[in-house]
This record gives C-alpha cells, sequence and structure tokens, in this order.
C-alpha cells in the first residue's frame, strides 16, 4: 500500500473521529457518576417548632443516607437541639429566633433529641425521636 494523501487524509479522519468519540465517552460518563443501581440520596426537610417546653413534630422519620435538614424555630424561651451519637447535633436556638441543621442520616437506628439548656427544669422533659430506616 503507497502512503497517497487521499489515505493520509482517511487515516487523519479516522484519527480524528476516534479521539472525539473517546472524548465524548468520558464526557458523557463524568456526567453519570453514580455506579448502576445506586439512586442519589433524599434531601428531607422538616420544620420543628419549639414551644412550651415541647418540639412538634417530636417524630421524625427518614432513610439511611438521606440529607437532612431540620429548621428548629422557638416561639417563646429559648431552647437547644440536640442529637448525640452517632450524629453530634447540638444548637442552640435563641427566644422567638430559629436555627438550621444538616447532616446526612448514615447511621440506621433511633436517636433521641432533646433540649439539653440547664435553666429550667422544664427542658429536660423535652423529648424526640429521629429513626433511620435501613435502606
Amino acid at each position: 500500500m503507497t502512503l497517497t494523501r487521499r489515505t493520509l487524509g482517511l487515516i487523519l479522519l479516522g484519527t480524528g473521529a476516534c479521539l472525539l468519540a473517546g472524548s465524548a465517552s468520558r464526557l458523557f460518563a463524568a456526567s453519570t457518576p453514580l455506579g448502576a443501581g445506586q439512586d442519589p440520596p433524599n434531601r428531607r426537610e422538616f420544620s420543628i417548632r419549639a414551644s412550651d417546653y415541647r418540639f412538634s413534630p417530636d417524630r421524625l422519620e427518614v432513610m439511611q443516607d438521606d440529607l437532612v435538614k431540620l429548621t428548629v424555630e422557638s416561639a417563646d424561651v429559648a431552647y437547644s437541639f440536640t442529637i448525640d451519637e452517632p450524629y453530634r447535633v447540638s444548637r442552640r436556638i435563641p427566644a422567638g429566633g430559629k436555627a438550621v441543621i444538616e447532616f446526612r442520616a448514615d447511621q440506621p437506628g433511633t436517636f433521641d433529641f432533646y433540649s439539653n439548656m440547664t435553666n429550667d427544669a422544664r427542658h429536660a422533659k423535652m423529648r424526640g425521636q429521629l429513626t433511620v430506616r435501613r435502606r
């Protein structure tokens, strides 16, 4: 086979097409980072009202690996919102104010949340539960 301008042009055209196809496939693969069968995490948002030394609602349920956003609002006095292990969340909510708490619910189980303020004995009775269901 002799190398003519025509064959050289076809070789270059084929090489360019292969390079473009490879780049396009890498670009497409990068836009779909999840493996087959994996679902993206859900985003769960809750508004919790702290009033009269109670949380409302006092029961929350999410799925494992959900992204959780809690907006805790005080209707009267200052409170706190605390979840111990494994999430280690503790936020003070000022009187009449609110706090936003975000975390990934990556550990299944049932976890208590409560107010850890000590200026009034009624804070010790403020309890609720977060249930994280296994996927």
